[in-house]
């Protein structure tokens, strides 16, 4: 089988599409949780295809589909400024002819079973089957093996049993497990690092300490909401800056 190469290794193309989203940037169209594409504006992928078709990116950018998933997510949840340049940091760090099959592997590794910002890291010796299934899907993303969603439902379950649930929406691990339309890797991966986002600011919080004074509770509330928001905005820089440094080096 013929190799999927980004811009079908057409700089011409490369320059179509990033000068696309530059313009859209200028013109302040690149918008947060608008849609995909309508009226002349929408999210990275609609101001890169004008349209909110994943499926086109390796038709039409020789990029692979589940790397339109990841910078769709990414745009959704970056701080607003950061997210109106992602679409054109995305597309630059991409050489045309780059075989980019294994990027996004190598990045749900990362995410999952990196020794300093894995997932694995955040989940305690208390619940030995969650880190047994993160770390297996780690190894299964290093191997080029893509678990099925039957197994995602497993992970996320298990994440759910081990107290993992969402602080965003007060959604469950499940809902977080069946949301994203990527690999199932960054779903698992979205609720442990939601538990541990709640569970950094429950730490030093007296949060259910029938003890605590109301007005107490209701600080420690309003605290833990806000440790939780710069939680995942450090995930997000974090996690979109190894995304750029893996499509340089493929």
């Amino acid at each position: 089988m013929t190799p999927l190469l980004a811009y079908h290794g057409d700089p011409k193309l490369k320059r179509h599409y990033l000068s696309r989203v530059r313009a859209h940037q200028k013109a302040d169209e690149i918008v947060q949780a608008y849609g995909y594409w309508k009226d002349g504006k929408g999210c990275a992928v609609g101001c890169t295809l004008h349209s909110g078709r994943h499926e086109q990116y390796p038709i039409e950018l020789g990029i692979p589909e589940e790397l339109a998933h990841l910078e769709d997510h990414f745009f959704e949840h970056l701080p607003v400024a950061i997210a109106k340049k992602w679409p054109a940091r995305f597309l630059s760090a991409i050489k045309p002819g780059a075989d980019l099959a294994r990027v996004y592997d190598l990045w749900s590794a990362w995410n999952l079973i990196d020794p300093v910002d894995g997932v694995i890291v955040r989940v305690t010796n208390d619940f030995p089957e969650v880190q047994k299934i993160v770390r297996e899907a780690g190894e299964a993303c290093l191997s080029g093996h893509r678990i099925d969603l039957t197994e995602a439902a497993r992970a996320a379950e298990a994440a759910r049993a081990a107290g993992a649930t969402l602080a965003a929406g007060g959604t469950g691990a499940a809902r977080a497990a069946g949301a994203a339309r990527a690999a199932w890797a960054a779903r698992a991966a979205r609720a442990a690092r939601a538990a541990e986002a709640v569970e950094a600011a429950r730490a030093t919080g007296a949060a259910g300490d029938a003890r605590v004074a109301w007005g107490a509770r209701v600080a420690w509330s309003a605290w833990a909401v806000e440790a939780a928001r710069a939680a995942w905005a450090a995930y997000y820089n974090k996690s979109s800056d190894k995304l750029i440094e893996l499509l340089e080096a493929a």
